[in-house]
């Protein structure tokens, strides 16, 4: 039996999440009101810098488990995102670990966060794989878009990979939405038409996300 990751790991990561964002930038956060206060979630975030995930945990209004390339969870720090409730994920294969550790925080009544984009790129949501449709799609849970803005505006000066400290970061949280169609279809086909749904959604929001910050 799979072992789902603790909520309990996923609020301290919150915890160190506020006080070092926080603490090293300043954080900007629009629409937090629209995330359901309880049951289950997946936020589909942006992808641009490093920083992303570690910044949504630390200002989103509930614990977050996110999907992290295996790359990343190597000596402490792999111990320390399993310890704080993260989720390792084989990018190249089909991971039934993550898959069924990710529906399992979801039938917990849980959040999962998720970079649909698969990778760090633009963030800019023009390509998505097929994993958000699909949890979406098994879970029933709503989507929230999460825009996050300006992580990428310029270097910083001591620490080229981080953006400068205190630096304005800004993440803007959307309103959920449903993947599928009400019919309650998990085909290819059902897949395929709610990942083309996600991606109209997620592209509004982003462009409104924009204009909301002038970013």
């Amino acid at each position: 039996m799979t072992e789902v990751p603790s909520a309990r790991g996923a609020e301290v990561g919150r915890r160190i999440g506020v006080g070092l964002m926080y603490g090293l930038w300043k954080p900007r956060v629009l629409g937090a009101w629209r995330v359901p206060a309880s049951g289950p979630v997946i936020y589909a975030v942006n992808h641009s810098h490093n920083i992303d995930g570690p910044m949504v945990m630390g200002v989103a209004p509930r614990p977050t488990h996110f999907l992290i390339k295996k790359e990343a969870f190597i000596g402490p720090l792999g111990r320390f995102l399993t310890g704080i409730g993260q989720l390792k994920v084989d990018r190249h294969s089909t991971d039934r670990t993550a898959i069924a550790q990710a529906l399992g925080v979801l039938e917990n009544g849980g959040v999962l966060g998720i970079f649909p984009e698969g990778t760090r790129g633009v963030g800019d949501f023009a390509s998505l794989r097929a994993g958000l449709a699909y949890f979406a799609l098994r879970s029933g849970a709503p989507i929230v878009p999460v825009a996050v803005l300006g992580s990428t505006d310029r270097p910083g000066r001591f620490i080229k990979a981080l953006p400068p400290l205190r630096a304005r970061v800004d993440v803007v949280f959307g309103d959920p939405f449903d993947a599928g169609d009400g019919s309650g279809r998990r085909t290819r086909k059902a897949l395929d038409e709610a990942t083309e749904r996600i991606q109209k959604q997620l592209t509004a929001h982003l462009e409104n996300a924009r204009r909301l910050t002038t970013r």
